[in-house]
């Protein structure tokens, strides 16, 4: 285990639903001690799979081994309920297993909950070295360690005031920098990054990219942002109902595997105005993609065709300060493009009454994934504007499989362009 930094084998995790015991101690004590031996359970029924559960039992986590390698970034993934933040309690020795072993190499620092391990009555200084005491810290340590704290944390101005006053975001700041900064071996984070804003989450991921790669820490991630997965993770972890469905250092190949097949893609490939938008001087109309000739589509989109997004509005009267634009982004919520009219027609002035412009989405550009077109209009002159990244006018459609095949075996690009090569030997 020179290099392994946590092993995990045969681990599994049941919660009892309602029922605590089996009626007696003695029949208690009897499981207790079959289970301590690795034995079955003397008053489980005979032939039913133990992982099944029942009206009186639930599965967490069924029979789940892996090793992971010191300094790895690994990225847990999955559904509600798959078994995620179980596993992760267990790694940080908060909830003890029902079977099989966990066998960790150093200290472990964790991130669960939001305030988790903070006393309320303390102020933010004083939890500070609560927390570097609990994982056996000197004094002298922390005080080496506390300014450069406090200063990732950004809350400088209230540090000395009871951090029952914080807010969400700003218990995670602190919580964030007292375990990235204090010694540890291994980060445990859950999706309490979540809750922090874009700026201070962007810094922690690239905080625990450092901490990996340059102090060689074990990283373990877990997140529903996948793009925030594939970015700092090498490595990662796919459950699902409780049981380790893959695991790979493809991280891209996983989430792609895990986006695509477990993700029901309800597609909306045309939006109409039902009087939702009347007060405008510009009013929407309708937003639809359709194939290259002008026909609808019935289903799915292919990645060797053309298509053309059609927009239809009404104008009430010339307002020069509109700016009207278009916003293509993935499942993850990612930000491919964006484009108007203006990018390619300085001059360009809708007329007074039904307008219709169309852009090109061109064949062998997207690659096989979820993609939503949503609207902006801004308006200045007017208090009201729609906003694209409330995807209120949108159209959702699915791209799938390209005939062409990569080379390198990559699927995980958000696209994927017919580039044009010139070679002189």
């Amino acid at each position: 285990m020179s290099d392994i930094a946590v092993r995990v084998e045969n681990l599994s995790k049941m919660y009892r639903l309602g029922v605590i015991n089996n009626g007696t101690l003695f029949r208690d004590i009897q499981t207790w001690i079959a289970l301590k031996r690795g034995k079955e359970d003397p008053h489980s029924k005979i032939g039913e799979d133990k992982y099944s559960g029942d009206k009186d039992h639930f599965w967490a986590l069924k029979d789940v081994s892996f090793d992971i390698k010191q300094g790895d970034r690994i990225g847990i993934i999955g559904k509600n309920g798959a078994g995620k933040s179980t596993l992760l309690k267990m790694l940080s020795r908060i909830s003890a297993p029902t079977e099989g072993t966990i066998k960790i190499k150093g200290k472990i620092a964790s991130l669960l909950e939001v305030g988790t391990g903070f006393h309320p009555e303390l102020t933010g200084k004083e939890n500070i070295y609560l927390n570097g005491a609990i994982l056996g810290m000197k004094t002298r340590r922390i005080d080496e360690k506390l300014d450069e704290i406090i200063a990732f944390s950004g809350i400088e101005h209230h540090i000395d005031t009871p951090v029952k006053r914080y807010s969400s975001g700003m218990y995670v700041r602190l919580a964030f920098a007292v375990a990235a900064h204090l010694d540890s071996d291994i980060l445990i984070a859950d999706e309490v990054l979540a809750v922090g804003d874009a700026e201070f989450q962007k810094k922690a991921l690239g905080k625990m990219q450092d901490l990996s790669t340059g102090e060689g820490r074990t990283v373990f991630f877990v997140s529903h942002n996948i793009a925030a997965v594939n970015n700092l993770c090498n490595c990662g972890i796919l459950l699902a109902n409780g049981k380790l469905s893959d695991i790979s250092y493809d991280i891209q190949k996983l989430t792609f595997s895990y986006t695509n097949n477990n993700v029901n893609i309800i597609n909306t490939l045309k939006w109409k105005n039902e009087e939702d938008y009347k007060d405008f001087l510009y009013i929407p109309m309708s937003l639809e993609i359709l194939e290259d000739n002008g026909s609808e589509i019935i289903t799915d989109i292919s990645a060797d065709k053309n298509y053309i997004v059609k927009f239809v509005f009404y104008v009430k009267e010339i307002d020069p300060s509109l700016i009207f634009y278009f916003v293509l982004t993935t499942s993850y919520k990612e930000v491919l493009f964006i484009t108007c009219p203006q990018d390619y027609f300085n001059s360009y002035k809708p007329n007074i009454g039904i307008n219709i412009i169309e852009f090109k989405i061109p064949k062998n550009f997207l690659n096989a994934m979820e993609y939503t077109i949503s609207l902006g209009l801004y308006i200045p002159t007017l208090i009201s504007y729609i906003d694209p990244f409330n995807y209120d006018i949108a159209i959702k459609f699915n791209v799938l499989h390209t005939s062409r095949r990569h080379p390198l075996g990559i699927m995980g690009d958000i696209t994927f362009p017919d580039i044009e090569w010139i070679i002189n030997n």
